[in-house]
Formats: C-alpha cells, structure tokens, sequence
C-alpha cells in the first residue's frame, strides 16, 4: 500500500504467477505430504500380522481322514472344511449340477481336483456364520451338506447354496494336491 490507499501490483514471474500462487501451491503440497504421512501408519497397519503371514499356506496329511469323514482345519483364522466324499455322496452332487435351483450354479467338477476331496472355507456367505454338519452329531442340510442355524442357509455336499440368505457358495480356498495324500491350502 502506498500512501494514497492504492494499492500496488504484486510483481509477477515471467509465466503470469505470483508470489502468493507459489505460497498456495507450496503450502498445499506440505498439507498433502503431512496428510499422506499421517495416515500411512493407519493403512499399514491393515496388512496381515507377521504370524498370519507366516500362515498363508498350510501342509496337511490326508491319508488319516476315512471316507465319509469330515474334518475341520483354521487357515488363516478362518475354518477350512475338508470332506472325504463318499460315492454317494458324489453322484448326489453331480446329479445336483443340472439343478435350475441353485440360488449360484456352478457344477460340481468346477469345486473340487479329485471328486472325492472337498476342500472349502466354512463361513457362511451370508453373515459369516459356521455352518453346522462338520461332526456326524451336527444337523445337516437336507441336501447332506452343511446347514447355517442363525439364518438358514442350506449348502449341499458340494458346498453349494441351497436354501436361505446366503447369496453364494461356500468359497473353495486355493489348493493343490502335493501327492497322493498331501495338499497344500494357500
């Protein structure tokens, strides 16, 4: 400001900024970085825990599970459901594929590597519930798969939904046979 109230011109850059252009776009690129450095620790620590990281695949031995059993394992702190199929049950779920019924067609050969080993994570995918049917005094479904007693969802042997809530199958994990008996989840 000069003596008269007028006031005077800022000098420009040759490019048409200020100074007070420079100031503003200085001043929002320290908020941004303080911003970003204030809130990675946040995001870091979203990322698995070094015990559950160390968890991420897991061996298992199937040469003890008998045909008909069912077995139940944690994987990453969820329930893996392990299901030596028998015969029967099978041909039930490959007569099941060609049901229009299923609430999320996907045919039996497409859940499993060898139809006698079904492999799936047991929770629920409605609200992440444990379906029942793992232990022979367990109810099951009327389709002899699992059963989710808080909302009635129904899965076959195939882990397929049948019934209630639930929107989807139950997830089949990554996994690969190692050998005959052996495989290898994550």
């Amino acid at each position: 400001m000069t003596a008269d109230n007028t006031a005077t011109p800022e000098p420009s850059a040759p490019d048409g900024g200020t100074r007070r252009d420079f100031l503003y776009l200085t001043a929002g690129a320290v908020a941004a970085l303080g911003t970003v450095s204030a809130v990675w620790p946040l995001i870091d620590s979203m990322n698995p825990a070094a015990d559950v990281t160390a968890l991420s695949s897991i061996d298992v031995d199937l040469e003890p599970v008998a045909v008909g059993q069912r077995i139940t394992l944690k994987w990453r702190g969820r329930p893996v459901f392990i299901a030596h199929r028998t015969e029967a049950e099978i041909a039930r779920a490959r007569a099941d594929d060609a049901n229009p019924g299923l609430i999320d067609p996907e045919p039996d050969a497409a859940r499993v590597q060898r139809p006698e080993w079904l492999v799936i994570v047991g929770v629920c995918t409605h609200l992440g519930c444990i379906p029942l049917g793992q232990r022979p005094v367990d109810p099951r479904s009327p389709f002899g798969g699992w059963f989710c007693p808080c909302h009635g969802s129904m899965y076959d042997t195939s882990g397929r939904v049948r019934r209630g809530p639930a929107p989807r199958n139950l997830e089949v994990p990554r996994y690969r046979f190692l050998d005959g008996t052996r495989i290898q989840i994550g």
